[in-house]
């Protein structure tokens, strides 16, 4: 209750703002009671409301004041009294029955006897005012909201006093998603409606509201709204005034124990009762996160609940539950743990795991890619995977992962705002610095690769630089980099390095090399000429580069692509547009779609594969993007590249790729970082050796439990309440590709298995210490996505049927409102909504369709 006083120091200060007299705020009068009624209340509801009302409670009292003290010197120097009485409780909305967990309580009960007696304690308040005459102002208020922006409207007997509240800045930390897609928006207003009478408050009534809403998904939203009213209710004889000299002595005169205390709100501590330990809820968690149960909601949702449970745990509790879990579901602990993002779990983490031990290759890139996805990471955590670079690492691939990912933790921090951390300047100096320390072609890759995580602008040159580089897999990580830059960064010198490239203007490129270049000119806001150029190439490229080209100018026309405008305008020349250059038979192909799209989310996928002039893959790319509030996240890409296959087929390699080893291999990037790719076969006798043993099982790349959206804060109410919102959003994935080569049928099989399980919830509280109001919004579904390419090269041209699909999978919602009072009471309101989303075979270019007719009809 003590908002009360808050309340009336608003009014004051309102009052001053409007006044045209010298009086600066409410002045009281010697021998005069002043009687108002006041009620607070706090609703948790959705968004847009609900029939059965919100969860909250509204508490309501009488309040008198009087005056015990002025300054002669000043009349607007005061010293008041409050005191508040006949204290109420009762629910915000009508509940009847079981559902109301006050019924037959007293305030007594509910409160305590001392924090009654507290409460209704007559206690002072020193109001003085400064001079403010204008009729509207914008000014910076101090209170318990913090320091924010304030604006001020005076009508005729009637302030409106609205608080931007984003503006607001308070000591109260919190974090939230760096990426908008996956984030969490917040739309605030406080607005506070005064009427005076006779230059005396009369009434006052404010609202506050708050709406969150996980940005990709708004139907998962959660409301809180604050009311208080204060009404005066009429005024009667008082108290005389107190003589004094200043308001030290006044006070010590009426009461000399009473101690001054400012009008921050203080935190409340909540006290769980019964509340399981961590090792408890992990055994009540675990047969969840076992890997047969990772394709179900079930998992990301116990996922979500242990992480909850991790940042309230000591680094020994943590370390208990990894000693204690079994050998199948540690590598999900390790992803809960790591996600977490507190001290004790990463010091339970780093102690845990050996990384001299090649043998624990698992749980160690578990933890490595639980870092690279961390929402929130910290200069600590950065250090800590320096610290593990430096030591001795028992496996190479856990050498270049760490480096890799140390990267992405440095491209976050820059986002944040950390560029010039001192742990940050030492990784960027070595990434920066690491592909011309070395000879070795593994360590060029994984400097690159860490560049590429990075989006440094100072790795532009080297990117630049690399691009040319006589090494093929240099050129495509040094490309494909490039293209992730934001266009403004992109200067003169990068562009003319990429049309070299794909011209060949100085020397001989491998063919994925040259269509990378073309994806990055594409993609860069090409020129007239450049584009021009490119058009003027086709038909003098190797036959399915030829295809390629063709097909990703087409695409670019029918998706309206950034550059569809220029192609169109250089296609008005007949000599770039002319049959012949646009007749070009071929395989490979480029083609991108919509997988959704609403009012919240847009999500796109692309497509793009080339063939080598035998038949052979040489590389497929799928990309899928979402796009939310202006904001773009890359969350998924599979490249599957291979070269030096022909001498399978006894055929001839195409121009410059005569000399190429024998290799395939797959490369990811999710969610905006890029893993460490992996190698199904390098050299011709591990091609042999793989032939002879390869049962078309799979390959895994990604494999685990990844906390995706995560935002905490806490909203700090003008009536003192807080409310605290967590939204978690947590995704249990499955990433696999295989490739398969049937020198009897002529035929290869290239495969992308998707598989994934997400859950986002939302609970939003309200904590009084003795009462409790919240409610929980959440979402779940399973669902999975496959990409599958097969080839029959008996024949040229080869046939190739390319297929992409999306399984039916349901979507289930969730809304919980709950109210809980010490006495052990509570209520709890649980809906729920169910949506069968039907699978689907996305749609490719009519010319894939024909193709898969006559690989897949016998009767052909």
């Amino acid at each position: 209750m003590f908002a009360v006083v808050l309340f009336l120091l608003c009014a004051a200060s309102s009052v001053s703002a409007s006044a045209k007299s010298a009086a600066a705020g409410p002045r009281l009068h010697n021998k005069q009671l002043y009687k108002f009624s006041y009620t607070a209340e706090v609703l948790l509801d959705k968004a847009k409301g609900s029939k059965e009302g919100g969860a909250g409670y509204k508490i309501s009292s009488e309040v008198n004041i009087n005056l015990v003290w002025r300054d002669p010197s000043s009349k607007d120097d005061q010293l008041i009294q409050l005191a508040i009485s006949n204290v109420r409780i009762d629910h915000v909305s009508p509940r009847s029955g079981k559902k109301n967990i006050l019924q037959g309580s007293t305030v007594d009960s509910i409160l305590g006897k001392n924090k009654l007696a507290a409460l209704t304690k007559p206690f002072l308040v020193h109001l003085k005012n400064g001079k403010v005459k204008r009729k509207r102002k914008v000014v910076m208020n101090n209170d318990i909201s913090g320091r924010c922006t304030v604006q001020y409207q005076a009508a005729k007997d009637q302030i409106t006093r609205t608080k931007i509240l984003d503006t607001c800045k308070t000591s109260e930390t919190g974090f939230t998603t760096h990426s908008k897609v996956l984030g969490v928006g917040r739309k605030s207003s406080s607005v506070t409606v005064f009427t005076l009478e006779d230059g005396f408050i009369r009434s006052a009534v404010a609202e506050e509201t708050h709406s969150l809403a996980v940005n990709a998904r708004r139907s998962t939203a959660a409301k809180v709204v604050s009311r208080q009213t204060l009404v005066k209710t009429g005024k009667e004889a008082g108290p005389l005034e107190v003589a004094g000299k200043d308001v030290a002595s006044v006070v010590k005169s009426v009461d000399g124990k009473l101690a001054a205390v400012g009008i921050v709100a203080e935190k409340v501590k909540s006290k769980c009762k019964g509340c399981p330990t961590l090792f408890e809820h992990w055994q009540a968690e675990q047969k969840q996160l076992e890997p047969a149960s990772l394709s179900k909601a079930s998992a990301p949702r116990s996922f979500l609940a242990l992480i909850q449970s991790i940042r309230k745990a000591s680094k020994d509790e943590i370390l208990k539950v990894l000693k204690s879990a079994s050998k199948t579901s540690l590598p999900q602990v390790v992803d809960a743990v790591t996600s977490s993002q507190t001290p004790e779990s990463l010091d339970a983490m780093i102690e845990f795991l050996n990384f001299t031990d090649a043998k624990g290759l698992v749980l160690q890139e578990r933890f490595l890619y639980a870092c690279g996805f961390a929402s929130h990471p910290n200069e600590r955590m950065l250090h800590a995977l320096l610290d593990i670079s430096k030591g001795k690492i028992g496996s190479e691939e856990i050498k270049e992962s760490v480096v890799i990912i140390m990267g992405a933790l440095v491209h976050k921090l820059c986002l944040k705002g950390g560029c010039n951390l001192p742990t940050v300047v030492q990784v960027k100096k070595m990434i920066l610095e690491g592909p011309d320390s070395t000879k070795v072609e593994s360590e060029v890759q994984v400097y690159l690769l860490a560049l590429k995580n990075s989006l440094l602008p100072e790795a532009i040159p080297i990117f630049t630089k690399y691009a040319e580089s006589e090494v093929g897999s240099y050129n495509t990580i040094a490309l494909t980099a490039l293209q992730r830059y934001d266009v403004s960064l992109l200067t003169s010198e990068v562009k003319r390095t990429v049309n070299r490239i794909y011209h060949q203007t100085q020397r001989i490129y491998e063919k994925n090399v040259r269509v990378a270049a073309a994806d990055v000119i594409l993609s860069s806001n090409p020129s007239y000429m450049e584009v021009k150029n490119l058009l003027l190439s086709i038909g003098n490229l190797p036959h399915e580069m030829n295809k390629y080209m063709l097909s990703k100018i087409q695409d670019n026309l029918r998706f309206q692509l950034p550059a569809s405008k220029v192609i169109r305008q250089a296609l008005k020349d007949m000599v770039s547009h002319n049959y012949d250059r646009f007749s070009k038979v071929g395989s490979s192909s480029a083609f991108s779609g919509f997988m959704a799209r609403s009012g919240d989310l847009t999500s796109t996928y692309s497509l793009d594969i080339l063939y080598s002039g035998s038949g052979i893959l040489r590389r497929s790319n799928m990309n899928i993007y979402g796009a939310s509030k202006d904001a773009m996240l890359h969350g998924l890409q599979v490249a599957i590249e291979a070269q030096g296959l022909e001498s399978l087929i006894a055929a001839t390699p195409d121009e410059g790729e005569e000399d190429l080893e024998s290799f395939a291999g797959m490369s990811a990037l999710l969610f905006d970082v890029q893993l460490r790719p992996v190698t199904f076969f390098k050299g011709y006798s591990d091609l042999m050796a793989k032939m002879f043993s390869m049962t078309g099982d799979p390959m895994n790349v990604v494999k685990g439990l990844i906390l995706l959206t995560d935002h905490s804060e806490v909203l700090q109410l003008q009536s003192g309440l807080k409310a605290n919102a967590e939204f978690q959003g947590g995704l249990a994935i499955d990433i696999s590709g295989g490739m398969e080569i049937s020198l009897w049928y002529r035929e290869s099989k290239t495969s992308v298995n998707n598989r994934g399980a997400l859950v986002v919830t939302g609970n939003v509280t309200v904590d009084m210490d003795f009462l409790r109001a919240g409610m929980e919004v959440s979402f779940e579904t399973e669902a999975s996505l496959d990409f599958i390419t097969t080839v029959q090269f008996s024949e040229y041209p080869f046939l190739v049927c390319m297929q992409m699909d999306k399984a039916t999978f349901p979507v289930r919602e969730y809304l919980t409102k709950y109210e809980h009072v010490p006495s052990g009471k509570s209520s709890q309101l649980r809906k729920q909504r169910r949506l069968i989303v039907s699978g689907s075979e996305f749609p490719l270019h009519q010319e894939n369709s024909n193709m898969c007719k006559r690989v897949f009809d016998s009767s052909w």
